[in-house]
Order: structure tokens, then sequence, then C-alpha cells
């Protein structure tokens, strides 16, 4: 091969790397992308409903949550870490006893990106066995940590028979004060929105979700003023 035809073999293996990098990236990433697998991110928005979503729990934080979306009947989505189901079973049996609609949130929350196929699978299968063993309930959804996905998840999802769920807003509740989580949640949500929250930390012991429950406090009743409905993940796909 001459030196030409070599550099422009190069640059034609480094352009497709590229390509092959950026689609990883899309796919990874992105809200709307079905590279690793069904997703969605917003309901079809026919009706003047969202669906509020939690995510990294059970924890002890869950519980005030779980009494103040109880005083104003508004159904949600918990999307529960296997780890944590397994240190409080009671509270995560308690989610589903109200009526809430549970999801799959990996078991230890880990990043799936880079991650071998084999290692996606156990994180999802292990935490679906646990949420199924300690309340009795099958998840019929995913939301992957971070939001991001990988290469194995299609295939976890089909066995499993799991929706991937993305969202419309995240709060950032995680590092933001309540007034600054409340006013980017209705500054951008609509009807058909997916609201994503968090009940917990990752898998840290005892966090600290105050800002979540005072956010969560100023979101409802605005919503509720301009006519909105509250309906879990499944609820909200129906056309």
């Amino acid at each position: 091969m001459s030196m030409r035809a070599f550099k422009f073999a190069g640059v034609a293996a480094s352009t497709v790397l590229g390509a092959a990098s950026a689609t990883a990236v899309y796919g990874s990433l992105s809200r709307s992308s079905q590279l690793f697998g069904p997703s969605v991110y917003r309901g079809p928005g026919r009706r003047r409903s969202v669906a509020l979503t939690f995510d990294d729990g059970p924890t002890e934080g869950t519980l005030p949550i779980l009494e103040y979306l109880d005083r104003e009947q508004v159904w949600a989505t918990f999307f529960q870490c296997g780890m944590n189901v397994q240190r409080h079973p009671e509270i995560a049996r308690r989610v589903a006893a109200a009526g809430h609609q549970l999801g799959n949130h990996t078991y230890s929350h880990s990043r799936l990106t880079f991650r071998s196929p084999e290692f996606i699978d156990r994180e999802v299968t292990d935490a679906q066995k646990v949420i199924q063993d300690e309340t009795g309930l099958s998840p019929m959804l995913l939301r992957p940590p971070y939001g991001f996905r990988w290469v194995g998840l299609r295939e976890v999802q089909r066995r499993l028979a799991l929706l991937g769920v993305m969202w419309t807003v995240i709060g950032n509740d995680w590092r933001w004060p309540s007034e600054r989580i409340a006013q980017h949640v209705l500054a951008r949500v609509g009807p058909g929105g997916i609201i994503c929250l968090h009940d917990g930390r990752g898998v840290e012991q005892k966090p600290d979700t105050r800002a979540t429950l005072r956010a969560l406090q100023k979101i409802v009743p605005v919503l509720k003023d301009n006519g909105f409905r509250f309906e879990v993940i499944s609820d909200l796909m129906q056309v």
C-alpha cells in the first residue's frame, strides 16, 4: 500500500470510528433514542395529565413523600434500586400498597455505559427479582441510572418485558434548593410530561431528601390549579 493510500485508509477508519462513537453517545444519552432498547420520555399529551416519577428509593426519605402524595390523592411511579429494597422492604411494600407503580432502577445504581452485557443483565435482573420477591409486583418499567443506556440493555428489556422510561424534565433535586427545583419543573412540563425527582440518592444510606419534598409541595398545587391530573406511567402512555 502506498503512503497516500495508507493515510487515506487511516482517515477513513478515524471517520468511521468517530461516527460510531457519536452514534453510541447519542444512543446512550438522548432521551428519544431507541438504539439500546424501546424507551419513552413523554406520553401522547392528548390529556392534561403528567406523571410524577421518583428514582433511587426506597429510603427513609420515601415516607414523607408517600404521606404527602396520599393527602393530595396523587399517584406516582417509583423506580426502585434492588439494594435499597433489600434494606427497606417494608417501605417498598408501603409504596406498592398505596397504589403507586413500581419500576426497576437496577440493583446497585451503577452507570451502565461501557459495562459488559453480562453486568447489565445482572444489574437489571437482580433488581427485578428483589422487587418482585419483596413486594409481590413485577415491574414493567425500567429507568437506567443517570439515564445512561448501553449495549446489552435491549436484550434484557426484551427478556423481562420492560419498557425504558426517560423523562421530559428532571428536577436536579439532589443538588438544587426546592424553589429552583420547582421553578425548573413547572417551566418545562406540559400535557404528557414525565417529571423525574428522587426519593433517594443512589444507594446512599439515610439520604437527605427534604428539598425534594419541599419542591413537590410547590409543584403539585400549581399543576392542580392549572387543571393537570397525575397518572402512573402505564396510564399516561395510553392514547
